[in-house]
This record gives C-alpha cells, sequence and structure tokens, in this order.
C-alpha cells in the first residue's frame, strides 16, 4: 500500500495489514470486493475510507502476491 495507507501494528487487529492505522484490514477490503462491491458501496459502509484506501488495499494485494517467502539460511 501507498506509504502512510498501510500500518501494521500488533496490538491493533492482532498486528493484520490494516487501512491507516483504523480497525479496517486490507483482508477486510479485499473480501468485500471479491463479493462483488463496488467502491462507492465500500465507502458508504465505511464512510471514514476514502478512494485512495481501496486502490492503495488492490496495491498491497498484488504486491503481496507477488512476494517471495524464502526461507532463512542458518548463520
Amino acid at each position: 500500500m501507498k506509504k502512510g495507507r498501510s500500518t501494521f501494528d500488533p496490538n491493533v487487529m492482532g498486528g493484520k495489514p490494516c487501512v491507516r492505522g483504523m480497525r479496517v484490514t486490507v483482508g477486510t477490503i479485499l473480501g468485500l470486493l471479491a463479493a462483488g462491491r463496488s467502491t462507492e458501496e465500500i465507502l458508504e459502509l465505511y464512510p471514514y475510507l476514502e478512494k485512495e484506501d481501496i486502490r492503495a488495499v488492490l496495491e498491497f494485494a498484488a504486491w503481496r502476491s507477488e512476494e517471495i517467502e524464502a526461507p532463512l539460511e542458518p548463520a
């Protein structure tokens, strides 16, 4: 997500990626989009979000899907 739009805090939503420090997870927004909800519908459900937040969630998901997790080599 764009700088300032994603937060990872172990004390908020169990450390899941959230939108701008709010208790709205990236997964929640992605789930709504996957279920066919429009950006406008999501903004009605969460009026404190902005259109840029929705775009940033999609960017985060695209980035995360391309990230490769490799095991750490022993020292």
